[in-house]
């Protein structure tokens, strides 16, 4: 009895990733380049601020276009983000609720 041939996925590879063209055509922020690369929290959050309420790309309120960007910016990376520079982004996550007005995390 032969087997089944195992299906594969036949979209073609562009070289692109996909989490590039989700941020040049959803609902995202038109964000400053190069914001994520800072080390300091507090420029990141003012500069997503800004961005968040300028854009007229967003769907929800700017805190939450704000802190999902930083969100989706953290996981996408992944393990191509120093532990250092890690920790600076989750500071940058209170900063922007701080930047908001909005109580930080604990812990």
């Amino acid at each position: 009895m032969a087997r089944p041939q195992p299906r594969h996925n036949k979209q073609k590879k562009t070289g692109r990733k996909w989490s590039a063209r989700v941020t040049q055509t959803s609902d995202a922020l038109d964000i400053k380049g190069g914001i994520f690369a800072s080390d300091d929290p507090a420029r990141i959050a003012r500069s997503l601020k800004k961005s968040a309420q300028k854009s007229r790309r967003r769907k929800g309120t700017p805190f939450r276009s704000a802190m999902s960007m930083l969100n989706f910016y953290i996981n996408r990376a992944g393990d191509n983000l120093t532990a250092a520079h890690k920790q600076v982004l989750e500071q940058a996550k209170d900063e922007l609720r701080r930047v908001f007005g909005k109580e930080p995390k604990n812990g």
